[in-house]
């Protein structure tokens, strides 16, 4: 599969499950959660989508003729994976009172890729200036 495809695809499908995660978040675990750990559930939630829609715009703007298109695609998608999920799974294990402790510096790691697509991102542009 290509990279075109699958910003457009993955772009899509977080978004679609950031939708539904919120809802879920919303009604069915705020009576479960802390007040801590839903607003910790609702960043992974914001994230994921605010990076579904970033995915989308990259998906029908980038030409994808340079290997730096494929990058900044990849660390949005494997960021969102590792960022949003990882803080959906450690709350919820918090919440049934077993917190995946080998899931704590994947979030991290997540949020390093997410970073570092940003900074391919602005260099792209910058880099067409030059």
């Amino acid at each position: 599969m290509g990279t075109l495809f699958m910003a457009q695809f993955m772009g899509a499908l977080y978004g679609l499950l950031s939708v539904i995660f919120g809802a879920f978040g919303a009604h069915a675990l705020k009576k479960r959660l802390t007040p801590e750990l839903l607003q910790s559930f609702e960043t992974g939630v914001k994230y994921q989508m605010y990076h579904a829609i970033v995915l989308l715009v990259l998906g029908f703007n980038l030409s994808f003729d340079q290997p730096l298109d494929s990058w900044i695609v990849n660390c949005f998608i494997f960021g969102t994976l590792l960022f949003s999920f990882s803080i959906y799974a450690l709350c919820l294990g918090a919440a049934k009172g077993n917190k995946p402790k080998f899931l704590g510096p994947v979030t991290p790691l997540g949020g390093l890729l997410l970073t570092a697509g940003w900074a391919l991102l602005l260099y792209s542009f910058v880099s067409n200036l030059v």
